[in-house]
């Protein structure tokens, strides 16, 4: 089983090999070429007589060493095309341009060109070069230059019906034919073309200056109208600043009179405070006093009425008074310089007994007197113990000449103030005891 196995796998091995070796495909831009052993067309293609069989778009077998099978390109090919010519008018030009052609689709064309190019494939642009130039060359020697500028088309359309013959047998097609560019040595076509460049540069300048005036009007009334607009916002900025501004007026006439009347009604509210706090109290205080003086001055004019009354009362009692009082003074003067003058005739006759007598009579005087000196001593420390008493007690005793020389400036007063009245008995009163005569008073020891 295994044998046969490998036989039946290498026997497809083998029928593979095989197939690929004598099986050929024709591509879609491409036609095969078989010829050799039993090679021939079918009898209702017409062409029995070739000799070679034509297979496009499939495939067939291609027995090795028996029969050769060769491609022929079915593309599109490209040829280029410069002619170097004469016109009608004599004119020499010199014309490229470039023809687009491939290989028939039919049969008949496939076969023609099989003949003429299947080893020679690479030839056939020179051959298209060569048929086309020449065409050319009798074609544009029956125009003029115009004709080849303005109608190009009817001298492509004229090569292409020339050559259809001669494409025809090589089993060409043309599939298109364009004239790219014609030149002539003598500036003619230049020439040819300036009056109608000077026209179109005329026409282009007319074109170019009215377009730059109509520019320029529309600029201008571009410039008009945003000058009006312009014109127009700014009116319309200023109405609306002064609208603002008188907005502002008011709304500040309104702040002020606002505060003007709260400025009143703050003083209406003053005033009327001050009427019910300051102004009436004030009336009512100035009204009672008022009053009040009034009562007063008619008090004080009672008052003073009493007074005078009183006064007058007051003064008949101290005229009264002072009459009883003077006839008083006069008699006790009269008594007192009776006793004066007894006095002095006393003091005459015994003055030490009159001073002792005046003495006693003012003692209590004397001792304040002399106990003034002790007035500024606020402690008083003894030392020596009783002797120190009895020093003290010494110094103290002193003070009875200090009441002596009292008594005698005491008695000179008397004197004095009696002086002034006359004596009883007419004589003169006594003199008084000069201050030196009066014995001083002793230092208060301090200690």
């Amino acid at each position: 089983m295994a044998v046969i196995a490998g036989a039946v796998v290498v026997g497809l091995i083998v029928l593979i090999i095989l197939f690929k070796l004598i099986w050929r495909v024709a591509e879609p831009n491409e036609a095969l070429i078989i010829s050799g052993l039993g090679a021939r067309s079918k009898s209702e293609t017409g062409l029995d007589s070739l000799g070679f069989k034509i297979v496009t778009g499939k495939g067939t077998a291609v027995l090795p060493g028996f029969q050769t099978s060769r491609r022929l390109r079915l593309d599109s090919r490209a040829g280029n095309l410069e002619v170097q010519c004469v016109t009608q008018q004599g004119i020499p030009v010199h014309v490229r341009g470039v023809v687009i052609y491939k290989v028939g689709d039919d049969l008949v064309s496939i076969a023609n060109a099989a003949r003429r190019f299947l080893e020679q494939q690479a030839s056939m642009d020179g051959a298209i070069h060569e048929l086309f130039t020449g065409h050319l060359r009798s074609i544009i020697g029956n125009l003029t230059v115009e004709d080849l500028i303005l109608n190009r088309e009817r001298m492509t359309s004229e090569t292409r019906m020339s050559a259809a013959d001669e494409m025809s047998k090589l089993g060409l097609i043309v599939d298109s034919l364009q004239i790219q560019e014609i030149e002539d040595e003598t500036g003619y076509i230049t020439n040819l073309g300036r009056p109608h460049a000077a026209r179109v540069a005329s026409a282009a300048r007319i074109a170019e200056a009215e377009r730059n005036q109509e520019a320029t009007r529309r600029e201008q009334e571009t410039e008009r109208e945003n000058a009006s607009v312009i014109r127009d916002t700014e009116i319309k900025k200023a109405e609306y600043n002064g609208q603002v501004k008188q907005a502002e007026q008011q709304a500040r006439q309104e702040v002020i009179l606002r505060e003007t009347r709260n400025a009143e009604l703050e003083a209406e509210r003053t005033e009327k405070r001050l009427e019910s706090e300051v102004r009436k109290p004030a009336d009512a205080r100035a009204y009672e006093q008022v009053k009040l003086a009034g009562a007063q001055r008619d008090e004080r004019i009672a008052y003073a009425d009493a007074a005078k009354k009183e006064a007058e009362r007051q003064a008949d009692a101290t005229r009264v008074m002072g009459e009883a009082q003077a006839d008083a003074i006069r008699q006790k003067g009269l008594a007192e310089a009776e006793a004066i003058k007894a006095r002095a005739v006393a003091l005459a006759e015994n003055t030490d007994a009159v001073i002792a007598q005046q003495l006693a009579e003012k003692w209590p005087e004397i001792v304040e007197a002399g106990a003034e000196v002790f007035g500024n001593v606020d402690n008083m420390i003894v030392l020596n113990g009783a002797q120190g008493v009895e020093d003290m007690l010494a110094k103290a005793l002193t003070l009875g000449g200090t009441g002596l020389g009292v008594a005698r400036q005491l008695l000179g007063g008397l004197n004095v103030a009696g002086a002034g009245e006359p004596a009883a008995n007419g004589h003169s009163p006594a003199k008084p005891i000069p201050a030196a005569d009066v014995p001083k008073p002793a230092a208060p020891d301090n200690d």
